[in-house]
């Protein structure tokens, strides 16, 4: 195990498939898709989207980010057998917007996490990430950081985020939205629909883990970021911040040819997936075992602040089953993408490391390298 690895003994996530980390794992791995029509009254380019449904939709966005984030935390705590209250604990809380384009706060921006750490029971005020849809990795790229220098021994870190009309009109405007589906990585691929979910994980020093007598899920053994600060919304089709952030978190210890599965951002955009296809084509396209590439978005809808917390948590379970989801929608693989892709059924993954890319408006890119644990 790398000197610099960090123990995961808790995982909960919220999607619109379910909130139980095995039953959401066998929805994927079966094919199912929370993306269903929800009516709106603006002039969307789709009606598409993936909700959350014990939650009102028809609830203020604020109320409905901060029940996604205390409901998840606290059974993300549950998981790692650990109270609320527990003083060591440093939450690292990420959102891209949230509930603030619909429901702008009378204070700071960083109020909802604040009022979510207080009404979940944690007693250290959390540190706020918002890097677009990269804020749900850089929680844990954060977290990580803490607990490696000391600041900190226990971390409860992921991302929420809801759907609301301003960002259902704002991916419309934008042209970011499909008319009729997500398909990452297929060469009919238009655009990406939206969701809302909500994903926390525990990261603890292992000797944290140790004295606790916990069974990791596994190890986050590297976490890389970039930012090439090429525009407002695209990144930089060269990809050279995306190989940036890849290379980063490989040095925790990784090496390419260990690299066993990407679980890609895979958004659906034609320039975005093009980006992700030709960067891990030439990082990894002449490894001895090339890594097998996944994505989920087609499944949960694009969850903006939160899709890095939930798909560090399908990295996890992939690595765990040792086999990865279908990607949803994927007809023709885009010829870019030279590496295996878990198409028309699910694949299996062999023994090594995961990584999880994000990608968010405004350049940032942000990676994170697991190992594996028996639990």
């Amino acid at each position: 195990m790398s000197t610099g690895a960090v123990a995961v003994t808790g995982m909960a996530w919220t999607t619109g498939l379910g909130a139980g980390l095995e039953p959401v794992w066998q929805a994927l791995t079966a094919g199912r898709s929370a993306l269903r029509r929800v009516p709106s009254a603006l002039a969307l380019r789709s009606d598409l989207a993936a909700v959350i449904a014990e939650v009102p939709l028809d609830a203020a966005p604020a109320l409905r980010q901060r029940v996604l984030a205390v409901t998840t935390m606290l059974r993300c705590l549950a998981d790692a057998d650990l109270g609320a209250d527990d003083p060591r604990i440093r939450p690292v809380l990420g959102t891209s917007f949230g509930a603030d384009l619909d429901d702008p706060p009378a204070g700071s921006l960083s109020a909802w996490a604040v009022d979510a750490a207080s009404r979940a029971g944690l007693v250290q005020r959390p540190v706020v990430v918002t890097t677009a849809c990269s804020s749900g990795s850089d929680a844990v790229l954060i977290a990580r950081s803490l607990i490696r220098c000391g600041a900190a021994e226990l971390c409860l870190c992921g991302g929420v985020d809801v759907l609301t009309a301003g960002k259902r009109l704002g991916h419309s405007t934008l042209g970011t939205m499909s008319p009729d589906g997500l398909r990452a990585f297929d060469q009919d691929h238009n655009g990406t629909l939206l969701g809302e979910g909500a994903g926390f994980l525990l990261l603890e020093s292992l000797e944290s883990a140790d004295r606790r007598g916990v069974r990791p899920y596994g190890y986050v053994v590297g976490a890389g970021s970039a930012n090439e600060a090429a525009g407002a919304v695209a990144p930089d089709p060269s990809g050279a911040s995306l190989r940036l952030a890849v290379e980063r978190a490989l040095r925790g210890g990784a090496e390419p040819n260990e690299v066993a599965v990407i679980n890609a951002h895979g958004s659906g955009t034609p320039l975005n997936d093009m980006v992700e296809a030709l960067t891990y084509s030439n990082l990894f396209g002449g490894a001895a075992a090339r890594p097998v590439v996944f994505a989920t978005k087609g499944a949960f809808g694009h969850t903006l602040g939160a899709t890095g917390a939930l798909e560090a948590i399908a990295t996890l379970q992939a690595l765990r089953r040792r086999q990865v989801p279908a990607v949803p929608g994927l007809a023709r693989v885009m010829p870019q993408l030279s590496l295996p892709v878990a198409a028309a059924e699910p694949a299996a993954v062999g023994a090594g490391i995961g990584l999880s890319v994000t990608l968010g408006f405004g350049g940032f890119t942000t990676c994170l390298a697991f190992a594996g644990a028996q639990r």
